[in-house]
Parts: structure tokens; sequence; C-alpha cells
């Protein structure tokens, strides 16, 4: 080998500290970027082929080559922001974008904001991919689609069952007086909730209690909604108020089920401000069931421990939370929350193999492996934490000290070189 391939050891040395040097310094110039996932220069050996009829032991390489650089996407630090739409992975999961040039891009990035739309996009104007959620199932649907935070209000919610749960003291007296709400000796107990119609207007539902007969434990019971007297009928739309009890306080079920039904289509305010709606048109049924099932009969004093029904009036738009699942629920001011959406994660199986595409994104290819979603509870491609980013992965000491090697290879490379030309000039200047 003559002095020109010893040259060329020494160059490729340069050549390769150079490029090593460039990945390190992308690795410490990208240090404070969310999500960034830092590289490693791989280099190989270089060997120039023989055929000479035999395998040679004495070929001495030609230097050395970058091989490739190699992304490594172990986890950062997440910190924490407070921003809500600041979403930080813990596993292994990208996020899913809608690129502004009609691409789909992969991220690690969670730094997003709402648009003037309501679309959850990043600062490039990305939107983000999830999955709508059926709201009859209350589960995501199967392909994904941008995500879009509704902030007009909730439409309002008519009551169609309540639960009540309570005693009624059996020490109380016998009542055989006719039923008057505005007279308290004709009733032994009571109690209200407010209940909804179909316009969301709220009704204050009251529940009477007169022990008819002693030897049976039968109750009576009456309602009012708003302060007029309602019918209450059985499963089968049949007129019953009364319930009756077994020996040791629980509820007869074979005298009744202690549920009863209420039409409140037949209350509900008119346009011209007519307390109920007989100038009204007929409005669709409106029934709802109220479930004294949970009701006892004990010697102890009238206590109501449960009186709940699911209801709800119109309501302003309040926010919205994202779960450790990505699960995104909008919430209103009346305390109630829909889940619109799930922003699922996807995964390769061999993330090294994604095309980096700069401002924190790849792009799928062959050599990624098919993409996989993960939108179950068990969160199998990571967790996704609410107002909190991942750091870049970036370990700056051991960059610190890679950039030191790379340099002192630098140096014996240009030595190496500076060598040979001494020795070049030493023979050319033989006599």
């Amino acid at each position: 080998m003559g002095f020109g391939g010893t040259f060329q050891q020494g160059l490729s040395g340069l050549n390769a500290a150079q490029r090593g040097l460039e990945v390190i310094a992308n690795n410490v110039s990208n240090a404070n970027v969310i999500g960034f996932k830092s590289s490693q220069a791989q280099f190989s050996d270089v060997f120039a082929r023989a055929f000479s009829g035999g395998a040679g032991n004495n070929n001495v390489g030609l230097g050395t080559q970058l091989s490739g650089v190699q992304q490594s996407f172990k986890q950062g630090n997440l910190s924490v922001t407070g921003n809500p739409l600041d979403l930080g992975i813990n596993g292994e999961g990208f996020f899913k974008m809608d690129s502004i040039n009609g691409e789909k891009i992969y991220t690690r990035n969670g730094q997003f904001r709402l648009d003037d739309s309501g679309n959850v996009v990043n600062g490039r104007g990305d939107f983000l991919l999830g999955f709508p959620v059926d709201e009859a199932t209350n589960r995501p649907l199967d392909n994904p689609t941008r995500i879009q935070i509704p902030q007009a209000s909730i439409a309002p919610s008519s009551t169609k069952a309540t639960t009540l749960e309570l005693n009624l003291d059996a020490r109380k007296d016998v009542i055989t007086s006719p039923f008057d709400p505005a007279d308290l000796s004709t009733f032994n107990n009571s109690t209200s909730l407010t209940v909804y119609d179909q316009l969301g207007e709220s009704h204050v539902f009251s529940v009477y209690f007169r022990k008819t007969d002693a030897a049976t434990n039968t109750w009576e019971v009456e309602a009012t909604l708003d302060g007029e007297v309602v019918a209450l009928n059985d499963d089968a739309g049949a007129a019953a108020k009364t319930v009756q009890f077994n020996q040791d306080g629980t509820l007869d079920t074979a005298a009744t089920n202690g549920k009863f039904q209420i039409d409140l289509s037949a209350y509900v305010a008119s346009p011209d401000g007519a307390e109920f709606s007989d100038a009204m048109p007929p409005l669709p049924a409106n029934t709802f069931t109220f479930d004294m099932s949970d009701v006892t009969q004990f010697g102890s004093a009238f206590a109501v421990q449960n009186l709940d029904q699911d209801g709800y009036e119109s309501s302003p738009y309040s926010g919205f939370d994202i779960g450790p699942d990505g699960t995104l629920s909008v919430n209103y001011a009346n305390g109630q929350s829909q889940d619109i959406a799930k922003i699922g994660l996807f995964k390769f199986k061999n993330p090294e193999g994604l095309q980096p595409l700069g401002s924190n994104g790849w792009l799928a290819t062959d050599a990624a492996g098919p993409e996989l979603i993960s939108l179950s509870d068990e969160t199998a491609f990571g967790v996704i934490q609410s107002g909190a980013l991942e750091e870049a992965n970036v370990d700056l000491t051991a960059e610190l000290v890679a950039m030191i090697s790379a340099q002192r290879i630098y140096q014996a490379n240009s030595q190496s070189i500076k060598t040979q030309d001494s020795l070049l000039q030493t023979i050319s200047n033989l006599r």
C-alpha cells in the first residue's frame, strides 16, 4: 500500500469524526426541543477486496466510513406545564397528525392548541387525529378523524329515571283522612327533588308517604309536580300508589316492585307562560320511572339516604379533560360531561425505520413495519398525561463527553496525515 492509501485512511478518519461531531451537535442543539429523539452516528471499517485466488490475511484497511445514523426512541422525562392541551406520552406510542400538506405524520411532541374552529392542532397547524366516540355506545369508532372540541351549550335531557333510598318510620300512626299536600296531617313524611322535561325546564317533584294499614305494613305514595297532584302508574301503565313491607322492614316485592311511572309531557310550560300545557300541541311522551325499590320500613326515624335523577337543563361549555387512556371529555357548567373522542396511540415494530421529517415528525415507511393502534383501556402503547410534555431524551453530559472524544479522534487523524506527509517529504528529499 502506498502513501495514497495512507492519506486516505487519515482523511476518512477526519470525515468520520466530522460527521460524528455533526450528529452530536444536532443532539445538543435540540436538547430543549419537546419530543426530540437523539441520534447516534454508527461507523464501519473499509477494506479493499482482492480476488487473487486466495483469502488474504494481511490486508490493511482503508479507513472508516459512516454506515448510518440511528435515532434513539428511549423515553424522555415528563415535565409538568399545567396546560391541558400539553400532552406527554409515557410509553412507546406516537400521536398521529393530519398535516397541512395532507401527509400523515407521527410525533411525540404534544404541544397542542385550539384553532379558531376548535380543532386540536400543533404549532405548524397540523391536525391531531383521534377516534370519535359513538354517543349510543360510548365507544370509539374505527376510523381516526380530526379532533374538534365543540364549545356550544349542551342540549337538555329530560328526566328518565329517579332513584329514592330512604327509611319510613315503622312506628308512625295510620292516616285515614284524604290526602292534601297543603295539610301536614294527611301524610307522615315527604321529600322533593328537581326533575327536567323535554325542553330542559325544571320542575319540583315531591313525594308524600302515608301509612294506611299497620297490619299489612302498607303505605300510600302520593306525588305532586310544581304543587299539582299527579297520577302514579305501575310499569304496565295502570294506576298504582301503594307499597308494602315485609316483617323485616324490606320491600314486599310480591306486592309491588316499588317502581312508578309519571308522564312529564303533560306538564311542560307553554310559550304563553301558562303553568301547564293544555293550550300547547301535544308533545311526545316523557315518562320517567320513580324507583322506590330500596326504600325500607324500620323502627327508626324517617331518613333520606339518596335522592337522584338523570335529567339536566341546557348549559354552556366550561372546559375539557383528557384522561390517561386518551379519552377527551367536554365539561359543562351544569356538571355534565360528554366523551367526544379518544386520542389513540400508534406504534411501529421498528420505529428506527421511520423517516425523519423535521419539526419533530416522522413518516411511516416499509422499514418501520405496519402501523399498530392502541385504543384499549390498558393503554398498551403508553399513558397520555395531560398538562405535561416529554422533554428531549438528550443526555447532555454524555454528548459533551462524546464531543471531546470526537475532537480527540479528529486531532489524531490530523496527526496521522501530518506524519505521513512528513515521511513523504523525507523520501522525496533522498539524494
